[in-house]
């Protein structure tokens, strides 16, 4: 078969329709009505939380967003906290290690204040956090506002990452 066969029923159009851009919204109700079935998890109201997770994902702070929504930093904390938010912890990980140590028991509450020189509010917000899991039915109710393993949550799988070396392999 010869490229000319194979090219017989091609045919060139100067036109061009237009389809538009396809969407998919697989979401059922607003965000709030989603929130709905774990709000009794939630250290606020499921309205409360959608307010927070839409203006955190507009870009504000945690606390801007929290303002927004009418709820306090440390709520606000903890809700992103619960919807698979990560990164709102207010200490760095070395100091998430050390409170997991206190919390674990192997360091007295002093011991682990001073090393991670966190105020008192810091100190417990982090063992709050470390203490409770986030709930996979909120992180599935907000996922389309924040996006698929958003920073939102966990972090996004990169696309690229076996492409990349690790500087363990110049070694």
């Amino acid at each position: 078969m010869a490229l000319s066969e194979i090219a017989a029923d091609f045919e060139v159009t100067a036109d061009q329709r237009d389809r538009g851009v396809a969407t998919v919204d697989e979401t059922h109700g607003d965000l709030a009505e989603r929130l709905e079935s774990v709000a009794a998890a939630l250290p606020c109201t499921a309205a409360a939380a959608a307010a927070l997770v839409e203006a955190y994902a507009a870009g504000a702070s945690v606390g801007g967003a929290g303002e927004a929504a009418g709820l306090p930093p440390i709520t606000a904390t903890k809700t992103l906290h619960f919807v698979g938010v990560e990164g709102v912890c207010p200490l760095a990980p070395m100091a998430r290690e050390i409170v997991g140590d206190w919390i674990a028991g192997e360091l007295p509450r002093s011991e682990a204040r001073e090393l991670t020189g966190a105020t008192e509010t810091e100190f417990l917000l982090t063992a709050f956090l470390e203490t409770h899991e986030p709930i996979p039915e909120a992180r599935e109710a907000v996922e389309p506002v924040l996006g698929p393993g958003s920073s939102a949550a966990t972090a996004i799988e990169d696309p690229l990452a076996e492409t990349m070396s690790d500087a363990g392999e110049f070694l």
